[in-house]
């Protein structure tokens, strides 16, 4: 028989009674239509949440589905374990994957949702012991406004940015992990060339994927799988007269060196990077061999940013109905922004290491994120757990112990 906390979610979901009330089968008769019914109401379910991701895994005894909610992963709902490949091989259907093939990763895209407008929803399948587990990951098409003003950046870190967005080249990079508003900051720097200067300039990008259609830029999206990868797309963009460049992230340091040249050659080139803080970017980009007069001549801003929750204004982190009973609603954003000054010029072309290049930084006036973190605190807007939760660092805490004993 069907799990009782199955048959909530079945009916929750609105899945008609004649259906949830049945002992699952596999067979013709009913389990397609009763796995698309589960499918699509897992959308819909995330959709209502504002969910950013959707994870179903399965385990040995259940099969688990978990949304991400505010960059924090909350369990959904357990489902009969047996009713897994027949989850995944719907939404391979959906993604245009091959549903026989359970032994190797694949990635695709479901491009439009029936039952929910506007909404694209990026697929990975990965096997693991107890069968497939799929992640999902959902885009949102709506009509939004991305403002630069609207960010809640300091003043300062504001001027900074606006001062460096109105140049006419050089490399502006951002680096966080995913989920950490990267998209929605570059996306807003590009609304603002696009809407507010008086001489219209020509902005391109190169993504993966276009994740919202940005008024007054020409976007394109990179199909690796096809040879279509950011290195190739940037090499023909340049022959198409850009201004300003978007390359979605820098994978390889062939995409690195031809951004970077991009940069010295008369465009403004935005684009990310995997590291852990904004001197990381510095390191990460040397590993790659690109020689330090190249950084020092291109490199206008490198931000480094997170997304904390916000305490709840209702309940103040009690818990409530208006925040699911987290204690948390809303996000704050985090960030540090580094400008390359003489002395870190100089720093960079000794190729110091990351250390070296952290203490110049905050030996200048340089804010950190902990810095950042430690005054949202102060200020009442998040709180210490949540800064160890996204932060993690030992520093961090170290931090937190010497401002207690302050």
């Amino acid at each position: 028989m069907l799990s009782k906390s199955y048959l909530e979610f079945l009916i929750n979901m609105n899945i008609p009674h004649s259906i949830c009330l049945k002992d699952f089968d596999p067979g013709e008769k009913h389990g397609p239509e009763r796995v698309a019914l589960i499918v699509a109401n897992i959308l819909e379910k995330s959709d209502k949440c504002k969910a950013t991701d959707i994870y179903i895994e399965p385990w040995v005894d259940k099969l688990q589905v978990c949304f991400r909610v505010d960059g924090v992963i909350l369990p959904a709902t357990e489902l009969p374990r047996e009713l897994g490949p027949n989850i995944i091989a719907r939404l391979k259907f959906l993604a245009n994957l091959l549903s026989y093939r359970q032994d190797i990763p694949q990635e695709g895209r479901i491009a439009q949702v029936d039952s929910l407008e506007g909404i694209e929803v990026r697929v990975s399948t990965f096997p693991t012991i107890h069968g497939e587990r799929v992640a999902l990951r959902l885009f949102r098409r709506e009509n939004r406004q991305f403002i630069l003003e609207e960010l809640g950046l300091e003043p300062g870190v504001l001027k900074n940015l606006k001062d460096a967005i109105g140049e006419r080249t050089g490399a502006i990079l951002f680096t966080g992990p995913g989920g950490s508003g990267k998209t929605t900051s570059i996306y807003s720097c590009l609304s603002h060339i696009a809407k507010t200067e008086k001489t219209r300039r020509h902005i391109v990008t190169l993504e993966d994927p276009v994740e919202q259609i940005l008024e007054g830029v020409s976007q394109t999206q990179v199909s690796p799988s096809t040879g279509f990868d950011f290195s190739l797309g940037l090499r023909s963009l340049l022959r198409q007269d850009p201004e300003v460049i978007l390359v979605g992230e820098m994978r390889d340091p062939e995409t690195a060196r031809v951004a970077i040249e991009a940069a010295l050659s008369g465009h403004l080139l935005f684009s990310t990077l995997h590291a852990g803080s904004s001197c990381g970017v510095i390191s990460r980009l040397l590993e790659m061999g690109l020689e330090p007069y190249l950084l020092t001549s291109s490199l206008r801003l490198i931000l480094n940013q997170r997304l904390l929750r916000k305490i709840c204004s209702k309940c103040k982190s009690k818990g409530c109905a208006d925040c699911n009973n987290t204690g948390y609603k809303g996000r704050l954003l985090l960030l540090e922004a580094m400008a390359l000054n003489a002395e870190m010029r100089s720093t960079i072309l000794q190729r110091a290491d990351r250390a070296t290049l952290e203490s110049v930084f905050v030996n200048s006036g340089g804010i950190t994120l902990v810095s950042h973190a430690i005054a949202a605190v102060k200020a009442g807007q998040t709180t210490r757990e949540e800064v160890l939760r996204v932060l993690g660092s030992a520093d961090c805490s170290a931090v937190f112990e010497n401002k207690q004993g302050d």
